[in-house]
């Protein structure tokens, strides 16, 4: 039953890995990369769709995407809708065909992404310490409900507590390269 418990635990927690993960994917460095447009949304058929969902995303030359929209009638929204992301980037379209240059990175906006970093790494950490916090209450259950002794329990409770420093040191560890990725001129 307690193998049972850490491994749905370590399950979550790598889960929230996983998402942390793929939202630092999508911070901009230097160089240009498609999955900084996968967390943009466009308004497409009556839904938020993701971009990857309406279009090939490329990249053409290193500071440069570009976007071949399959629906000419969605190159408007793709276009707001990468203008109002939070990414500081200014498309211009040419009929089903978007280009997005990717400008110089100023020392500014370098530390408002390495400030955006730590608000994902930060959530990262929410979320693994959450799951976290219900794998100890299902520890204690466990022992109120005679399942388990208070040994069991307290030994249970420190494989959960090493499960979640182990997720928090990857976190950790991801950010500290992102920012060194960030700020490298």
């Amino acid at each position: 039953m307690t193998e049972e418990l850490l491994e749905d635990l370590e399950l979550r927690m790598d889960g929230a890995l996983e998402r942390y993960s793929q939202e630092m994917s999508g911070l901009r460095t230097g160089r240009a990369n498609p999955a900084l447009l996968d967390g943009i949304r466009v308004e497409a058929y009556g839904s938020m769709t993701p971009i990857s969902q309406v279009g090939n995303v490329n990249v053409p030359e290193p500071r440069m995407l570009s976007i071949q929209v399959w629906d000419a009638t969605l190159a408007p929204a793709v276009e707001k809708a990468i203008r109002d992301s939070d990414l500081g980037l200014n498309p211009s379209g040419e009929g089903t065909l978007i280009r997005i240059p990717l400008p110089d990175l100023t020392e500014e906006r370098r530390r408002d992404l390495v400030k955006v970093a730590g608000r994902f790494a930060e959530e990262a950490r929410i979320a693994v310490r959450n799951v976290r916090r219900d794998g100890m209450d299902k520890a204690k259950k466990m022992e109120k409900d005679s399942e388990i002794s208070q040994d069991e329990q307290k030994i249970l409770a420190d494989k959960i507590q090493k499960l979640t420093d182990g997720h928090i040191k990857q976190i950790d560890d991801q950010l500290a390269t992102k920012e060194t990725d960030i700020m490298q001129v």
